[in-house]
């Protein structure tokens, strides 16, 4: 299902992998991957601009399935292709414009405005493993803030709801719902009501068993809090 926006077309394609699509053309992909979910089964290569949020989110041959040969590719600095089990080619090898950034940096990339935010679990809250380390730790993974033909969209990346979060001004908020390793339904919910953006899009849920997540229950949640909710089923 495609979900019209304002001046956007937005497509959840699977797990974090988003598409928008500007009225002047302009199209942008969040997270396309890994492969090894099977989050894409087609070849676009219509991306203007990738965003990559953290490391378990970055896969070379889900950029290309996206990106066209002129696309700009921005990733987290921390991304090392040495530690990921699916991928030995580093960004830098890709061939495409790529950028590292970091949280809160904020930059102008043609008709865009990019931001960063902070994306991590906290040490002492519920999205820990067994050994109590959080997930995502802190200053290795980011989310996007990114504003497309007048539409400011929010992709918090992996993340739990944080406090940073609260202050920022969002059009469009895509929240991953399926708790485990991010916020969950009720987290998110919270947030969005703090967040007040015009439209809410969970995702980030029922890829695997992890993540499952009753996103009907969700968006009454955020409804009965007077924010507007809509739901893709890919």
């Amino acid at each position: 299902m495609t979900v019209r926006f304002g001046a956007l077309t937005v497509d959840w394609l699977d797990l974090a992998t988003v598409r928008l699509e500007g009225q002047t053309g302009t199209v942008i992909y969040t997270d396309p991957g890994p492969e090894h979910y099977g989050v894409l089964d087609s070849e676009p290569r219509d991306g203007d601009l990738v965003l990559v949020s953290h490391g378990d989110h970055y896969d070379p041959t889900s950029i290309r399935r996206v990106a066209h040969e002129d696309a700009i590719v921005i990733v987290h600095d921390s991304i090392d292709a040495g530690l990921l089990e699916w991928t030995d080619e580093q960004p830098e090898a890709l061939p495409y414009e790529v950028e590292r950034v970091q949280a809160n940096e904020s930059f102008i990339l043609g008709p865009l405005d990019l931001s960063t935010t902070p994306a991590y679990n906290e040490p002492a809250g519920p999205h820990t493993d067994e050994q109590g380390r959080p997930y995502h730790l802190k200053g290795e993974g980011c989310g996007f803030l990114v504003t497309i033909d007048g539409v400011t969209v929010f992709w918090p990346g992996n993340t739990d709801a944080l406090a940073v979060h609260n202050d920022l001004v969002v059009d469009l908020f895509l929240p991953p719902i399926g708790g485990s390793t991010t916020m969950d339904r009720h987290e998110a919910a919270a947030l969005a009501e703090r967040l007040e953006p015009d439209l809410v899009l969970p995702v980030h849920y029922d890829t695997f068993d992890a993540i499952v997540a009753d996103e009907k229950a969700f968006a009454v949640d955020v409804a009965t809090r007077g924010v507007p909710v809509v739901l893709d089923s890919n």
